[in-house]
C-alpha cells in the first residue's frame, strides 16, 4: 500500500512535464487505439455489408452519445472527486467514492437499457433512421444495450484506474479491449459473417474481458484503493459530489446526443441516406485525432485534481499551459492531413463512388479550423477538474447547443447541403473565441493565489 501512496503523493512533486508525459501517454495511447478499432470497425462493415450499413451505424451514434453521457456522468465525477481526496489525503473518503460508483453504474446502466430497449425503434427513428438504415441500426444497438451495464462499469473503472495512480494499468485495459476487439470483428464479421450485429458483440464481449480484470485489480487489499465491504452503499453527500462533477461531461455528451440526431436529420434532409454515411465516416475521422486529446484531457485531470486539492496552483496551471499546447499540436497534425488527403482517407471506409465523393468534402469542411478544438476542450476539462462546474458546463455547451444548432438550422437554407457541413467549422471556431477570455480571467485570480 505505500508503493501505491507514493505513486499518488507524486502527483504533487514530481515535474509537471514528466507527470504529465506519464499519465498522458498511456491514455493517449489507449484512446488511439480505441479510435483505431473505430476505423477497422466501420471499414470493416462498409466493405463486407455496405454503405447503408454505414449509415445504418451513424444513425447509432446519438445512441452512443446518450450511454456515454451516463457513464461519464459516474466515472469522471468519481475520478476527479477521488483526485481531490487523494490531494487531501482523505484516503476513506475516497474508497468510499470507489464503491460508491460501482453501486451507481449498476444501477444506472441497468435503467438506460431497460428503458431503451423497450422503445428502440421509436427512439432510432427520431434519431433520423430511414427504411433503409433502421434494421442496421437495430440490429446492432440491441446488442450493444443489452451489455450497456458492462460497457458503464468498464469505463467507470478506467477512469478510477488512473485518479488512483495507476494510468498504465488504465491503458492496458483498453488496449486488451482493442485488440481482442478487433480479432473478435474480423472473426464474427468477416469469417462468420454476423454482419453489423457480430461487430456490436464483439465490443460487448471484449469490454466484458477487461472488466473481468478491472474488477480483480481493485479487489487486491494491498491497494491504496480496493473493493471490500461497506463502501457499496449509496451516500448522499457521495453521490451528489460525484454528480455535481460529472454533470459537465454528462450535459457535453447529451448535447452530443442532440446535436448529432438533428445532424443526422439535417443530412438526411438535404442529402439523403448517403450524405448521412459521409457525415458518420467523417465523424470518424475527427475523432481518430481528437482521441489525442481525449487522451490529455485524461492525463491531466489527476495532475490538476490534486494539486488544486493540494492547493499548489502553480503545477496546476503549468500542467494546463502543457496540455493546450500538445492538444494543438496534435490537431495541427490532423488538420494538415485532412486538407491534404481528404478522399485518400475516405478511401479507407468505402469504395462506393457516391459515398466517396461526399465522405472527402465532408472531411474537408468538418476539419476546417480544426487545430483550435484541442484548446477548448482543454480548457472546459480544466475547469471541470477544480470543481467550476458551472463554467464547464457553459463551455460545453457553447460548442454544440448554443452556436452548432442554430447554425446547421440557418446556413442550409442559404448553402444547402454544404450548409450543414459549414455550421461545424463555424461553431468550432464560435466556442473557441468564447473560451479564451474566461481562461485569462481565472488565470488572474490563481495568479493572485
Amino acid at each position: 500500500m505505500q508503493d501505491n501512496r507514493q505513486a499518488a503523493l507524486e502527483l504533487g512533486q514530481k515535474p509537471v512535464g514528466q507527470l504529465l508525459w506519464q499519465y498522458a501517454l498511456p491514455a493517449i495511447v489507449a484512446m488511439t487505439a480505441s479510435s483505431l478499432y473505430n476505423i477497422i470497425d466501420r471499414a470493416m462493415i462498409g466493405l463486407v455489408v455496405g454503405p447503408e450499413a454505414i449509415a445504418g451505424l451513424g444513425i447509432t451514434f446519438p445512441f452512443m452519445n446518450l450511454s456515454g453521457a451516463f457513464g461519464a456522468a459516474v466515472g469522471v465525477g468519481a475520478s476527479t472527486c477521488i483526485s481531490v481526496k487523494l490531494g487531501q489525503k482523505d484516503y476513506k473518503t475516497a474508497e468510499n467514492l470507489l464503491g460508491n460508483t460501482v453501486t451507481l453504474n449498476l444501477v444506472i446502466g441497468f435503467l438506460f437499457m431497460a428503458v431503451c430497449l423497450v422503445f428502440l425503434d421509436p427512439i432510432l427513428r427520431f434519431f433520423g433512421a430511414s427504411d433503409v438504415t433502421l434494421p442496421y441500426a437495430r440490429e446492432f444497438m440491441t446488442v450493444i444495450l443489452l451489455g450497456n451495464m458492462i460497457t458503464h462499469m468498464y469505463f467507470g473503472m478506467n477512469a478510477v484506474l488512473r485518479a488512483a495512480g495507476k494510468p498504465r494499468h488504465a491503458m492496458y485495459s483498453v488496449l486488451f479491449t482493442v485488440g481482442m476487439n478487433i480479432l473478435l470483428v474480423i472473426a464474427f464479421v468477416w469469417w462468420f459473417r454476423w454482419g453489423i450485429r457480430g461487430a456490436a458483440l464483439a465490443t460487448v464481449t471484449s469490454q466484458s474481458m477487461a472488466l473481468c480484470w478491472q474488477m480483480w485489480l481493485f479487489s487486491n487489499s494491498k491497494e491504496l484503493l480496493h473493493l471490500k465491504r461497506g463502501i457499496y452503499r449509496l451516500k448522499s453527500q457521495l453521490v451528489k459530489n460525484i454528480i455535481s462533477i460529472g454533470i459537465s461531461p454528462f450535459l457535453m455528451n447529451v448535447t452530443s446526443c442532440v446535436i448529432v440526431i438533428f445532424m443526422n436529420n439535417q443530412f438526411v434532409r438535404y442529402g439523403g441516406d448517403m450524405a448521412v454515411g459521409a457525415y458518420s465516416i467523417a465523424n470518424s475521422v475527427v475523432m481518430v485525432f481528437f482521441m489525442f486529446v481525449i487522451g490529455i484531457t485524461q492525463g491531466m485531470q489527476p495532475i490538476v485534481g490534486y494539486n488544486y486539492g493540494a492547493e499548489k496552483y502553480d503545477r496546476m496551471l503549468r500542467c494546463l499551459f502543457l496540455a493546450i499546447a500538445c492538444a494543438t499540436a496534435i490537431l495541427l497534425v490532423g488538420w494538415t492531413l485532412s486538407m491534404l488527403f481528404p478522399r485518400q482517407i475516405a478511401r479507407i471506409f468505402t469504395t462506393d463512388a457516391t459515398l466517396l465523393d461526399l465522405s472527402a468534402r465532408g472531411i474537408k469542411l468538418d476539419m476546417l479550423v480544426f487545430f483550435v478544438v484541442g484548446s477548448q476542450a482543454v480548457i472546459t476539462n480544466f475547469f471541470q477538474c477544480i470543481g467550476k462546474v458551472k463554467i464547464s458546463i457553459f463551455l460545453s455547451l457553447s460548442r454544440q447547443l448554443i452556436l452548432l444548432l442554430p447554425m446547421a438550422y440557418v446556413f442550409p437554407l442559404f448553402w444547402d447541403l454544404d450548409g450543414v457541413w459549414y455550421s461545424m467549422p463555424a461553431s468550432d471556431f464560435g466556442s473557441f473565441a468564447m473560451t479564451i477570455p474566461l481562461l485569462l480571467w481565472y488565470m488572474k485570480k490563481f495568479k493572485r493565489q
